[in-house]
């Protein structure tokens, strides 16, 4: 299975992705690619270190979606590349046509929140002022709905008296470097 990697900034996840193939912890699934949105970001050296292309490509004018055009752009690439699955590893667009139509029902994402509880932006944030005793992670499938497709995987977080924002982030992108590989193994062998 030929997996492409988007994203937009440190690339942890993308990280942790990497280092599990290295590990043989990826079942069959290949990364071709890390593909970014920000020709800045620290993503974009992960390529070099594990010896996988790394890619920056204009994602257009605006902050959190594309333009049409370069959508078109991003899915004709990525077609190219022979992608089977597409893994949104912190990537901070939402995906809609062409790309949802290029790659039906073959792009994940990872989402820090126990969904359907707290989509959208700042899963982690919107849980922690909801005051509640658990936090997590959840991959899905993308959808046109924005973190509305079916659940591939959870795992949940305790929120413990003695966390604070900063070390519940930690322990919720502990557990995303922990499911969203196995995911991906688990699609790989399928």
């Amino acid at each position: 299975m030929r997996v492409a990697l988007l994203g937009s900034g440190r690339g942890s996840n993308a990280k942790a992705i990497l280092r599990a193939k290295q590990n043989g912890q990826l079942g069959r699934a290949d990364i071709v690619g890390i593909f970014c949105d920000n020709p800045h970001a620290p993503m974009l050296k992960l390529g070099p270190r594990f010896g996988v292309p790394a890619f920056f490509l204009d994602p257009g004018p605006f902050k959190t979606k594309f333009s049409p055009e370069q959508e078109s752009v991003w899915a004709n690439t990525l077609l190219s590349h022979q992608v089977d699955l597409v893994v949104l590893a912190g990537f901070m667009r939402v995906v809609k046509t062409p790309l949802l139509n290029a790659f039906k029902n073959k792009i994940i994402n990872i989402h820090p929140s126990l969904l359907p509880l707290f989509p959208g932006l700042d899963g982690i944030g919107q849980t922690w002022r909801a005051d509640v005793n658990e936090g997590g992670c959840t991959v899905h499938w993308v959808t046109d709905e924005v973190d509305g497709g079916q659940h591939l995987g959870q795992i949940r977080v305790s929120r413990e008296n003695s966390d604070t924002l900063e070390t519940f982030t930690e322990k919720i992108h502990a557990a995303e470097h922990v499911l969203l590989p196995k995911i991906i193994a688990e699609l790989s062998v399928l």
